[in-house]
C-alpha cells in the first residue's frame, strides 16, 4: 500500500513525505519533480510551452504510473485533484493524507517560490490562493481519508501523526477516514 499526500502548495508535502520516507522506510516521489525529470523541462517551461492542460496530462501520466506501484510515499502536486481520474488510480492501493493550511499560512510559505506559474489571471497572489484553495478544497476532501492541520505544527510533528495512523489503520488496508 502507498501512502498519498495531497493538498495546496505550502502546506508540507514535500517536507513531511521525505520524513515519512525515512521513518517508514519506504521510497519517496515527489510527482512534480518526477514529472520535471521526464519532461526534461521546469514546471514553468512545460507550462510555457503546452499550458497548463498540457502539464495536467503529464501528471496524470505519473499518476497512472504510480499508482500501479507499491509501498511508496507519494508527494502530489496539488492540482493532482483537478482531474478525478487521478485520485481514482492513485486510491486503488493508498492511504490518501490531506495536509491542510490557512490562505495566510500558504501565502507565508510560498511567497518566494518561483517555480510555479500562476493558476489565475490578473488576481494578486493571495486572491489567488485563496480563490484556487477555495475551488479545490471540495475535491481535497472528497479524495482524502485523513485531514491533518499544518498551521500550527512541524513538520515532524504532522510526520508523527502520519506515522500513527499508518500503523494503526492505513497499513493494515483500514483506510476509513478520520
Amino acid at each position: 500500500m502507498n501512502l498519498v499526500l495531497i493538498g495546496y502548495r505550502g502546506t508540507g508535502k514535500s517536507r513531511v513525505g521525505m520524513l515519512l520516507s525515512a521513518c517508514l522506510r519506504m521510497p519517496y516521489i515527489a510527482m512534480d519533480a518526477a514529472i520535471v525529470e521526464r519532461a526534461g523541462l521546469s514546471i514553468p517551461e512545460i507550462v510555457e510551452r503546452h499550458g497548463w492542460a498540457g502539464f495536467r496530462d503529464l501528471e496524470s501520466r505519473e499518476a497512472q504510473e504510480l499508482g500501479g506501484r507499491d509501498n511508496l510515499v507519494i508527494d502530489t502536486g496539488g492540482g493532482v485533484i483537478e482531474r478525478p481520474q487521478n485520485i481514482e488510480v492513485l486510491r486503488e492501493n493508498a492511504c490518501i493524507f490531506w495536509l491542510k493550511a490557512s490562505v495566510e499560512t500558504i501565502v507565508s510559505r510560498i511567497r518566494r517560490d518561483d517555480q510555479r506559474p500562476a493558476l489565475t489571471e490578473g488576481k494578486s497572489f493571495t486572491e489567488e490562493v485563496a480563490e484556487v484553495l477555495s475551488r479545490r478544497t471540495p475535491l481535497y476532501r472528497s479524495a482524502a481519508d485523513h485531514e491533518i492541520e499544518t498551521d500550527l505544527l512541524t513538520p515532524r510533528q504532522v510526520a508523527d501523526r502520519i506515522v500513527e495512523i499508518w500503523n494503526a489503520r492505513c497499513s493494515s488496508g483500514d483506510a476509513a477516514a478520520t
